[in-house]
């Protein structure tokens, strides 16, 4: 049987370094799982791989579409379980690497028949997010979906969002859609987590951000701006730009809080990853350089 060999990990802790060496060493392509790398125009803030790195193996889902062609992680399993297909025509082993956690596990075990989105239904409940704040919505999800009251994160405002769509539309709470056992899968799987120190991990964080104002990011961000509604660039790093652009506070605050909140991101990520018992933790050694 096939294999597929996910190296998944936090960001800035050198996921791409680590992957197009692996996929060098095995002779394999590198299938990207990073829910925003998809997008051209978002090439310094998501840290897409480098020339070098994308000329070094093949690479799948680095900027194949625009911001305007989300990609769920519904659609996402669905292309890559086909992109698979062929792949393992020519590979014994192919090599995935991303942080996407949710998108990993969409791959993995598929996801749970959720209904269709109601356009309508949704774009109400995101007007009463921006006018009523997520407290309002929450209060919602308590009375009408006890148990995804408890456990979507507070800040979430889309999931709240979603489950409050989902248990609307359908008369059924968001939480009983969420059942259906993992689907079995024509590959075997292996997950290499990578870990840095703490301290380490962060201070890669911070030195990459200003990085990513070098190259360029507050002009890619104000690009972007028309475009800021879409959830693509429902991200961190855009989203703080986007403030300072509207003189929320200064470009030094924007890069404080850009640095502040990927370092909250890449905790979410650990935590996330924690309850997954087949990951094979790897504690990289330092220095390396930032991917």
């Amino acid at each position: 049987m096939p294999t597929l060999h996910i190296i998944l990990g936090p960001t800035a802790v050198g996921k791409s370094d680590y992957a197009v060496a692996e996929a060098l060493r095995v002779g394999s392509p590198v299938v990207s799982c990073d829910s925003r790398q998809f997008y051209r125009e978002m090439r310094i803030g998501t840290a897409r791989p480098s020339e070098a790195q994308l000329a070094a193996v093949r690479h799948y889902f680095i900027a194949d579409r625009s911001v305007t062609q989300p990609c769920s992680a519904g659609a996402f399993e669905l292309e890559a379980l086909a992109l698979l297909e062929e792949l393992f025509k020519e590979h014994d082993t192919v090599v995935m690497a991303g942080g996407s956690g949710l998108y990993i596990d969409a791959l993995c075990k598929g996801l749970d028949d959720f209904p269709e989105a109601d356009p309508a239904l949704r774009a109400e409940l995101s007007q009463r997010l921006r006018d009523e704040g997520v407290a309002a919505l929450r209060t919602e999800l308590r009375i009408l979906d006890p148990e995804s009251y408890a456990s979507i994160d507070p800040a979430n405002g889309q999931r709240i969002v979603r489950a409050l769509e989902v248990t609307i539309a359908t008369g059924r709470k968001y939480s009983d859609w969420k059942t259906h056992p993992s689907r079995e899968r024509p590959f075997t799987i292996v997950k290499t987590g990578l870990t840095r120190p703490r301290p380490e991990l962060y201070a890669r964080i911070d030195a990459r951000v200003v990085q990513m104002m070098e190259e360029g990011l507050l002009d890619e961000a104000r690009a972007l701006l028309p475009y800021r509604s879409l959830p693509a660039l429902n991200t961190v790093g855009y989203r703080e730009l986007f403030d300072y652009f509207d003189g929320a506070y200064d470009l030094a605050e924007a890069i404080r809080l850009i640095q502040r909140n990927t370092r909250h991101y890449a905790k979410k990520q650990l935590t996330y990853w924690a309850r997954d018992p087949e990951i094979k933790w790897i504690e990289l050694p330092s220095p390396s350089s930032l991917a």
